[in-house]
């Protein structure tokens, strides 16, 4: 009889390449897990892994071998130090816009003023001082107004009036009119604010001053500051007395040649 022939039941799949396929994945999860952690990017952070799966993927050479293509961050203290030395650029750029000569004219407006300041007995009320933004006189609003009151007194009026001719000059320059108060609140039924009692002081003296027929209202503006630009502290009545106050601040002329060039 002859004999049966054996089949083999042993011809199962081959699994072996399961082994680095495990391993391959094993190392790509590892790879993400970094890259995650290190969404930050720094420079040394990312040599140092580099170097570490070039290790890992049996040596030689890699793209992690490779210099990263993103450039380093500057650093904060570098940025802040750029910063201080544009400020200090800044602060050492003359902001004046006032030539010698024009200074010099704003001076001897000045010294004319301080004369008639001298003469009138006026040094406690009015005072002047010359800015990188012009001439200003400085007139303390009790000198002028009643409490809580825009309106110029009648008694004051005179005053004004002189303190217009002071301003005829030739040619003539743009004078700004500036109201300002103390912090204590205000409300009546003229005035919601400190604000709008310093608009309206500013503006009733203006129409005084410009009673003056020899001044052009063309070269007259007037603005309120309210309580927001005090030039002493409000925490004593003196201090409150110096911010309640008017200002007349006499701009340089501006130089038709420096114009007509900036305009090209």
């Amino acid at each position: 009889m002859a004999k049966k022939k054996k089949h083999s039941h042993d011809d199962h799949i081959n699994e072996s390449w399961l082994i680095p396929y495990a391993d391959l994945l094993t190392l790509l999860l590892a790879l993400f897990i970094v890259l995650f952690a290190s969404s930050q990017i720094d420079q040394k952070k990312f040599q140092e892994i580099a170097r570490a799966f070039s290790t890992a993927f049996a040596g030689g050479t890699g793209v992690f071998d490779f210099q990263s293509p993103i450039e380093p961050i500057t650093p904060p203290a570098e940025d802040e130090k750029g910063r201080q030395q544009n400020q200090q650029q800044q602060s050492q750029t003359p902001s004046s816009s006032i030539n010698e000569g024009e200074k010099e004219e704003l001076k001897q407006i000045q010294v004319k003023i301080d004369s008639y300041i001298h003469q009138k007995h006026l040094t406690g009320k009015l005072q002047t001082s010359l800015t990188d933004e012009g001439l200003a006189i400085t007139i303390l609003d009790d000198i002028l107004f009643d409490s809580g009151s825009a309106e110029v007194r009648m008694k004051d009026r005179r005053l004004a009036a002189e303190i217009s001719a002071l301003l005829v000059m030739n040619p003539p320059r743009n004078i700004i009119i500036s109201g300002h108060t103390d912090n204590v609140p205000i409300h009546n039924e003229k005035f919601a604010s400190n604000w709008e009692l310093s608009v309206m002081r500013a503006v009733n003296f203006m129409k005084v001053l410009l009673e003056n027929k020899q001044l052009d209202p063309r070269y007259f503006s007037a603005k309120g500051y309210g309580e927001y630009k005090p030039i002493a502290s409000n925490a004593t009545a003196a201090g409150r007395m110096k911010n309640r106050r008017v200002e007349i601040l006499i701009l340089p002329r501006i130089d038709v040649n420096d114009s007509s060039t900036s305009t090209q």
